[in-house]
């Protein structure tokens, strides 16, 4: 007898597929993991450490509900769990060291770097939504329930990131027009 799995918004119907869904979910899982951590080596233990809780608590995930927010959720609280655990490790969001004297045909290079700037001027959780909804492309739901929080506090974090940003943006551009 074969099985097949349906997929609507990240929903799955079928729990016999679990695990090669579980698979399938590797490289988002990584890039959230990077974003926390800042560190490949750390991002790659925690993933690790995800995807260890989530098959041993497979038995606690209830299909037909979002295995991406499930994992997401898991990730995310044993990352909070390490940074309890070990307050002498790295925060994860660190300043990311900025190269001075960038070569010419650098600009793009430049541009994100200015981002992560402007992005560590941002709360932690200001922080957390954006990149959720914008460069991971959750939904306001999915990236709610990975955060915690109600699908509204959620949004709202999310525009008042952008607004910042924007601002700042803003800011610099006026800055460098006066210059």
């Amino acid at each position: 007898m074969r099985h097949t799995v349906h997929f609507f918004a990240g929903c799955m119907t079928n729990d016999q597929d679990f695990r090669p869904a579980l698979t399938r979910l590797l490289p988002d899982l990584r890039a959230f993991a990077r974003f926390l951590s800042r560190d490949p080596a750390a991002a790659d233990d925690l993933v690790q450490d995800t995807l260890l809780r989530a098959l041993r608590n497979e038995a606690q995930w209830q299909a037909g509900t979002s295995l991406r927010a499930w994992t997401f959720s898991i990730l995310r609280n044993a990352w909070f769990e390490n940074r309890r655990r070990a307050a002498a490790r790295q925060r994860a969001l660190d300043k990311v060291p900025v190269e001075e004297g960038m070569p010419a045909g650098q600009e793009h290079r430049m541009e994100v770097m200015g981002l992560a700037r402007a992005l560590e001027h941002l709360p932690r959780e200001q922080q957390e939504a954006l990149v959720l909804v914008g460069a991971l492309g959750f939904s306001g739901e999915d990236a709610a329930r990975v955060a915690g929080v109600q699908v509204g506090t959620l949004k709202a974090r999310v525009s008042r990131a952008r607004k910042a940003l924007a601002a700042q943006y803003g800011d610099e551009e006026n800055q460098s027009d006066t210059e």
